[in-house]
């Protein structure tokens, strides 16, 4: 079976999907894309006789052509999209957050939970990747033990250039570590705090970068992620989590290690398309295949939900509320199964 997709919002994630689903991804079709730049939409189209392009998400999610929907616009914008797809009975992929507020996610949820079948797949990326992966079957295997700590490192070369926010730092980049501790150690968040140290001169004035974050989980494990958008070298991420008997840590992802001249050095990737390019392939490849076979793969709505809940705190957190317990809900039943 072939998936027909549609994608609305085509900027630079959703025009690297509509390559990843065109080229890379097997048993999906895009036939349709959707852009409130309908010259965009209209010129990523161009290339294909088949592909539609609207200017409204709205009247490609009811093209019936469009078995399928991919929502990568704004984060503010993706209820109104996901819950009209919901409506309209077709499956839909969610870039992360799944939206801005709790609202929205409650929104969302509620409205996937009133059809009676899963239909939403969010992409928290990092799930997908080979690195978190072992990581997750070694720890789901007992190899060392109960997790204990997890240290976590998510840094950009440079800030996004289209004026990211102090609350960003925490919806739009630390949600994908929120999201993949909770799924690593199986725990919800129980509270967070946000700290503030010196600010780095090389980013934007009066934006707080670095910021810093510590996480308590459920069950009491302590997790820590340092969140960097200005550091000048490389995008690099990291992650160590610390148990009763030994360690788990991503492996380094530079391919070669070059030794010269009494020096050792090896490329890191310059953006976060390089670094997870085989797990954003791994991610829609898994999707289209949940699709076609009538099946729901996660993070699920609750997930999304879950992240965002986290996220608001550390917020809360960064602008001088200190400690912040969250009060998260039991996931409902609805959603203990994949």
């Amino acid at each position: 079976m072939t998936v027909q997709v549609g994608i609305i919002g085509v900027g630079a994630m959703g025009a690297d999907h509509f390559d990843r689903l065109t080229e890379r991804v097997a048993g999906a079709r895009v036939v349709a894309v959707a852009d409130v730049d309908l010259a965009r939409a209209q010129a990523l189209a161009a290339g294909s006789s088949d592909v539609r392009a609207y200017g409204d998400g709205q009247e490609l999610i009811v093209d019936p052509a469009v078995q399928a929907v991919v929502v990568v616009t704004w984060g503010r914008f993706h209820a109104k999209d996901v819950v009209a797809a919901l409506e309209a009975d077709k499956d839909v992929f969610c870039e992360k957050p799944m939206a801005e507020s709790v609202e929205d996610c409650r929104r969302i949820v509620d409205a996937e939970v009133a059809h009676g079948r899963r239909r939403i797949t969010v992409g928290f990326t990092r799930r997908f990747d080979a690195g978190y992966r072992a990581m997750k079957a070694e720890l789901d295997a007992g190899t060392v033990g109960a997790p204990l700590m997890a240290h976590c490192v998510h840094r950009n070369a440079t800030a996004p250039p289209y004026g990211f926010t102090e609350d960003q730092f925490m919806t739009d980049s630390a949600v994908h570590e929120i999201d993949v501790c909770r799924w690593l150690f199986g725990q919800e968040m129980a509270a967070v705090r946000v700290m503030r140290p010196t600010p780095t001169t090389a980013g934007t004035p009066g934006l707080q970068d670095p910021q810093f974050l510590i996480m308590e989980t459920a069950g009491g494990a302590v997790i820590d992620v340092e969140v960097f958008m200005n550091c000048g070298y490389a995008y690099d991420v990291r992650c160590e989590l610390v148990a009763e008997t030994g360690t788990l840590s991503l492996g380094e992802p530079t391919p070669v290690v070059i030794r010269q001249e009494g020096a050792r050095a090896g490329p890191i990737t310059p953006g976060f398309l390089e670094r997870f390019a085989l797990a954003y392939d791994r991610e829609l490849q898994e999707w289209v295949d949940g699709v076609a076979a009538g099946r729901v793969i996660e993070p699920s709505a609750w997930d999304g939900l879950a992240a965002t809940m986290v996220s608001t705190a550390c917020v809360q957190s960064l602008h001088g509320a200190g400690r912040v317990e969250i009060d998260m809900p039991e996931r409902p039943k609805f959603y203990r199964s994949g």
